[in-house]
């Protein structure tokens, strides 16, 4: 691999993969020795919608431990939302997700672009409201950006998600988003530019298509059967979504952004705490250390 050595770069991971609660997500990132975490849900809340005395806590926490908070993964505008959903109730969290992100010293927030309209078959709807989402979305990155927080929208599940051209369509229309790419999700979402049942989206041509507005990184890889739906989860460079090819070209490039580690425990058996944290930790050192270590 051309460039600097993987564990150069600003490693993290979704925490929340660890462990549930704070004290487990603060023990598995000091046990690889990772200064900051991607911060999502605390005993199973997003940490924007912890109550006041749960989040002092948990920043509390993180503050005494010296570990700090690198991205908010936010479920503002994610895939379990509609883009007819309540707007109020949406910016009340965007209001809250600043003020807590002010108090984390966080400067990413991950956004999505709302859920994908459907039909019962699962067909796309041809009216994807993107007048509606894409006001929203200007509104929600606004509001971030006045506050000196950069607003990331991440290729999952989600209208800007659904091809690598409804991701630049919404970066026109959306002044101020970049990205964070998640090298897992080509390989995991259909590519919904193409006739029904949708094929999984071509991983590399994504990445190059993308890569020019990336802020931040998402480490998974992962493959999904297009004809059952049935995904199923690898270490990075065992699944088919060109990882080892597109971190190349990242590191080859001069990125020195974060890159977080998600171990996806739906590949492992994270089944009980304790166990979850070795599994955790054993995949965040095999996904950094190995990898840096054999180019």
């Amino acid at each position: 691999m051309s460039g600097a050595p993987l564990c150069e770069l600003r490693l993290g991971g979704f925490a929340d993969e660890a462990a549930d609660g704070i004290l487990g997500q603060i023990e598995a990132t000091k046990a690889l020795g990772w200064l900051s975490i991607e911060a999502r849900a605390v005993d199973g809340v997003n940490i924007h919608d912890l109550d006041e005395a749960a989040f002092e806590r948990c920043a509390a926490a993180l503050e005494a431990a010296g570990v700090g908070v690198d991205c908010l993964g936010s479920t503002i505008a994610n895939w379990g939302s509609d883009v007819r959903d309540d707007f109020g109730a949406t910016l009340r969290t965007v209001d809250r997700a600043i003020r807590r992100m002010e108090r984390l010293g966080a400067r990413l927030v991950r956004v999505m672009s709302y859920a994908i309209l459907r039909d019962d078959s699962g067909r796309a709807l041809a009216d994807q409201r993107e007048s509606e989402r894409f006001a929203r979305l200007r509104e929600i990155c606004g509001r971030f950006l006045a506050a000196g927080i950069t607003p990331v929208h991440e290729n999952c599940f989600n209208y800007g998600g659904m091809s690598w051209e409804h991701t630049l369509r919404l970066l026109e229309e959306v002044p101020g988003l970049k990205l964070v790419y998640d090298t897992g999700n080509p390989g995991l979402t259909s590519d919904f530019r193409k006739p029904f049942p949708y094929p999984n989206q071509d991983s590399w041509e994504a990445w190059s298509r993308l890569k020019s507005h990336v802020a931040h990184i998402h480490l998974k890889d992962g493959s999904r059967d297009p004809a059952t739906g049935e995904e199923r989860y690898f270490f990075p460079g065992e699944g088919e979504c060109q990882v080892e090819r597109v971190l190349a070209d990242l590191l080859g490039s001069g990125y020195r952004g974060g890159l977080s580690i998600s171990t996806t425990s739906r590949c492992g058996p994270a089944t009980a705490p304790a166990s979850t944290i070795t599994w955790s930790t054993d995949a965040g050192r095999r996904r950094c250390c190995e990898s840096s270590a054999a180019r």
